[in-house]
């Protein structure tokens, strides 16, 4: 016996958006949504209650999400560029005297 392994699909998230407007804008069933894309009900359920959270706030969008690592990394180079002054300044505060 051959068992055959299934290839993942990955879908844009334009893709997705529209698959989600057809139940939430255009009236379709979840499943009817879902049969006519040829997906997953619980695929098509999960990309709504994702969209619901972030446009809710409960959620981060994927710009949100880049810009606070973006932001956690610089914060880390600022505290360590700040304990490097105060070290440096100890430094020279005990030189002075």
């Amino acid at each position: 016996m051959t068992t055959e392994t299934k290839k993942r699909r990955s879908y844009t998230e334009d893709f997705k958006r529209d698959a989600v407007a057809l139940v939430t804008e255009q009236g379709y069933k979840v499943s009817e949504a879902a049969r006519s894309l040829d997906i997953n009900d619980n695929q098509l359920r999960r990309w709504k209650r994702e969209f619901e959270e972030q446009a809710s706030g409960a959620r981060l969008s994927s710009d949100e999400r880049e810009e606070l690592k973006r932001l956690r990394k610089e914060n880390r180079m600022l505290r360590m560029e700040k304990e490097i002054l105060k070290k440096a300044s100890q430094y020279f505060a005990k030189e002075m005297k």
